[in-house]
């Protein structure tokens, strides 16, 4: 039966293969037992430090709904492993591009991605992985990924909010002691500067240490944050000037007579429908969170604008009564008081007295003047509340 030792002991010294052709038994130590794969290579039982870098091709997909996004990446991983050997004549270049299968065989970090849902490694039109092999026995192995991953998004103040989601790479199995993540010193992250989001920008991306402790120890672990920071032009054009113009089509009502109950009634209820259902398709995409965002505020308060003109409606109508002489078909209230003047006349001179019902044309007079003031005060009171609305709301959510 052949094993890895008789092959080690029957094999010509590397100096001596011709083509300068490096196998996986060059590399590996004579005695291929002291090798175990499974332990970091500590040297002076010092953790084993790998170092990372991470190039992000694009960021797209993000969905607050279910709080995830997609990101294309390089991930490079660098250790030395002291452990290996090098045969004299194999190492003449400054690095050799080594069989990723090797990996299997010598001892290759442990990350996993933290917060990922789903990893997708590219294998078109070649597998999308290389690990080169430098002189001085440091390893340099490179994959591109597609990533899944959570984002723990708020949205207290959407659409002007700013979320913070992360790729976070830990070690499986082994604590600080034996393994230790840093970051590239020279370029730890590269984005790339032409990824466009549809509603969001890169605003800034920084790299962090985010080792944490678990009962069985310490582990190790690096993190990517990317700050995204909506656009408002979507929310802009699409919730904000629609709603203000469907508030300030409401206040039209002030300026119709209020005899005009159909036209009134119908310009405030068609009003109140078509903002409950802007409010509606204004958070279609959002998950139905139990706190109040800044865009329940805003249309919480057009929608009580909106139903506050349809209620100085109801008091203005209050007001009229019923039986409007208006109705009756007179145009003009100076016509109507001289019709009424000559037939009280009339009646006073056959014995009758009219006493009562100048005294409810009067009346009637009265009230209408109040309804009419009612809705000329609320030409001047409605759109100067709207404008502190504004003011208040924009210097409170708009950076």
């Amino acid at each position: 039966m052949v094993t890895i030792k008789s092959i080690l002991n029957c094999r010509p010294p590397p100096e001596t293969r011709p083509g300068g052709v490096i196998t996986l038994l060059d590399i590996l130590p004579a005695d291929h037992k002291s090798y175990d794969k499974n332990r970091p290579p500590k040297n002076n039982e010092q953790p084993t430090i790998v170092y990372f870098h991470v190039t992000v091709l694009s960021i797209d997909s993000i969905n607050e709904e279910s709080m995830t996004y997609v990101a294309d990446i390089f991930l490079a991983q660098s250790w030395r492993d002291h452990r290996l050997r090098l045969g004299t004549g194999k190492m003449d270049d400054h690095y050799r591009i080594l069989d990723v299968q090797w990996l299997n065989d010598i001892w290759r970090p442990d990350c996993f991605f933290k917060n990922a849902k789903s990893v997708t490694f590219h294998e078109m039109s070649v597998p999308n992985h290389y690990l080169w092999l430098y002189n001085d026995k440091t390893l340099l192995y490179i994959s591109k990924l597609t990533l899944v991953l959570s984002c723990a998004m708020k949205f207290e103040t959407f659409p002007h909010d700013t979320q913070f989601c992360s790729l976070q790479i830990e070690s499986l199995s082994h604590t600080t002691e034996d393994l230790v993540f840093r970051w590239n010193k020279t370029d730890p992250l590269v984005v790339n500067p032409d990824i466009e989001l549809p509603q969001l920008d890169i605003a800034r991306n920084e790299t962090e240490d985010c080792t944490l402790e678990y009962s069985t120890g310490n582990f190790t672990c690096l993190e990517v944050v990317f700050q995204l920071r909506r656009r408002l032009g979507y929310h802009l054009f699409h919730t904000y000037i629609p709603s203000a113009l469907i508030v300030v089509m409401s206040w039209i009502s002030f300026w119709i007579k209020p005899e005009a109950i159909p036209a009134r009634i119908t310009l405030g209820v068609t009003s109140l429908l078509t903002l409950a259902t802007q409010n509606t398709q204004s958070q279609a995409s959002l998950p139905p969170v139990s706190y109040v965002k800044a865009i329940d505020i805003w249309m919480s308060s057009c929608t009580v604008f909106v139903f506050m003109s349809l209620m100085e409606f109801a008091v203005v109508n209050h007001f009229l009564g019923s039986g409007h002489p208006i109705d009756k078909g007179y145009e003009d209230i100076h016509d109507l008081n001289s019709i009424i003047d000559s037939q009280s006349r009339v009646w006073n001179f056959l014995g009758f007295k009219l006493s009562a019902t100048t005294a409810n044309f009067t009346n009637f007079c009265s009230n209408r003047e109040i309804a009419l003031g009612i809705d000329r005060v609320s030409r001047f009171f409605f759109p100067f509340a709207f404008v502190v609305l504004n003011v208040v709301y924009w210097c409170t959510f708009l950076d």
